[in-house]
């Protein structure tokens, strides 16, 4: 069981975001860290209502689009910049 912070769930959403992971799983993540991990007592709600969102983003209803994940990174305290190189 490990603590989840703010800056870990940042972590996760950045992963996502740069196709390091998969929809998939970070819905799986999502799902077995609102069962198993314990959430940083000075953002509980917070982090706990982030999980919860994104581990229901496998839901064809809800999704998780750039805008959700700008939101959910607002509430965490965090933004997104997106950097666009030459290959």
């Amino acid at each position: 069981m490990s603590l989840v912070t703010r800056e870990s769930l940042a972590e996760k959403l950045g992963a996502y975001l740069r196709h390091d992971l998969s929809l998939a799983a970070l819905v799986d993540w999502a799902e077995s860290t609102l069962m198993d991990n314990d959430f940083d007592p000075a953002h509980f709600m917070t982090i706990r209502n982030a999980i919860a969102r994104i581990g229901a983003a496998d839901v064809r209803t809800f999704g998780l689009a750039w805008e959700d994940c700008e939101q959910l990174l607002s509430q965490l305290g965090y933004s997104a910049q997106v950097n666009i190189v030459a290959r």
